[in-house]
């Protein structure tokens, strides 16, 4: 649905996305994590086709979206700073995205009315509270029925029940119309609950992408304890991103597959050994702990 190529975007003499590569499969929730300032949003302007970059390609379903109109009414985008007319209350840009969107469904804005009760739809959006216009926005954007829905932070500043009804609406999405979703968030403990596929993002690249299963499966936390107090040789023969004792037990998290870990671990006769699953947010960071974006331990 969604292909990245090479793409580099320079803002005079600072360049925000360097070579970028990114594939966005039909029908998928895709997360784009990184840390602030990894061209996050920049990628995803380009995406919906605001920006347009200096080098390389983005298509959408196939083509160019910079300057397509037709592809552009298959995307719906909310962005994190969410922009409405000065004076307009929902129902006006209900209207307004009506002649945007040829597919806006009115009989599901009607419908999810008891969805967001709590949203003034008489009341100017801009005066609402943040919370009250991520609602809005999310009733809106789902409403036009888009084939790419594109969200930058979609539900900060909601309660945890809203936030569990936004989700809930947007895989009934995927699931019932093939709705493709990229989201962009700093919740890894949501994306892990939502997402196929994962991409990391650093200094302006993606250093990697792959789908959730395989993220997980490729990383492995193991604790383990030898008679000795210290750990064996291992000779370079693991690739261990981190490491940290507690008396005899030592824990490491190591990059490889985790049946192979096993028995590579097996072989120096360990008198405790057990794997244990990582989660997407203890990926994220030691990952990029290998990226120089190592999480430091401080002493006050």
């Amino acid at each position: 649905m969604i292909e990245v190529i090479n793409v580099t975007k320079r803002f005079d003499s600072f360049t925000a996305l360097d070579h970028v590569h990114m594939h966005v499969k039909k029908g998928t929730i895709y997360g784009l994590v990184g840390p602030n300032g990894a061209g996050k949003s920049t990628i995803i302007r380009h995406i919906t086709g605001a920006y347009r970059q200096n080098e390389g390609e983005i298509r959408v379903d196939g083509q160019i979206v910079y300057e397509n109109p037709v592809i552009k009414e298959m995307i719906a985008y909310i962005p994190d700073d969410i922009f409405y007319f000065n004076q307009a209350n929902l129902k006006d840009m209900m209207v307004f995205y009506k002649n945007m969107y040829p597919s806006f469904d009115i009989e599901l804005y009607e419908r999810l009315q008891e969805c967001f009760p709590e949203v003034n739809r008489k009341r100017a959006i801009r005066r609402l509270s943040k919370g009250m216009q991520k609602q809005a926005a999310f009733w809106l954007a789902i409403c036009c029925r888009p084939q790419l829905l594109i969200l930058d932070e979609p539900v900060d500043g909601l309660d945890p029940v809203m936030r569990r009804q936004i989700w809930r609406i947007l895989m009934a999405d995927v699931v019932e119309h093939g709705t493709t979703v990229l989201v962009s968030s700093h919740n890894l403990r949501e994306l892990e609950d939502v997402c196929d596929h994962v991409g990391i993002m650093h200094h302006g690249r993606v250093i990697m992408e792959k789908s959730l299963d395989d993220l997980q499966g490729s990383v492995s936390k193991i604790q383990v304890a030898f008679e000795e107090m210290e750990l064996p040789d291992f000779a370079g023969s693991l690739d261990i991103l981190h490491h940290a004792q507690a008396g005899r037990v030592h824990t490491l998290i190591i990059r490889g597959e985790q049946e192979q870990l096993r028995a590579q671990m097996a072989s120096y006769q360990p008198i405790l050994l057990d794997i244990l699953p990582l989660t997407l947010e203890e990926i994220f960071i030691y990952e990029l702990g290998g990226a120089e974006y190592e999480v430091k331990d401080i002493l006050i």
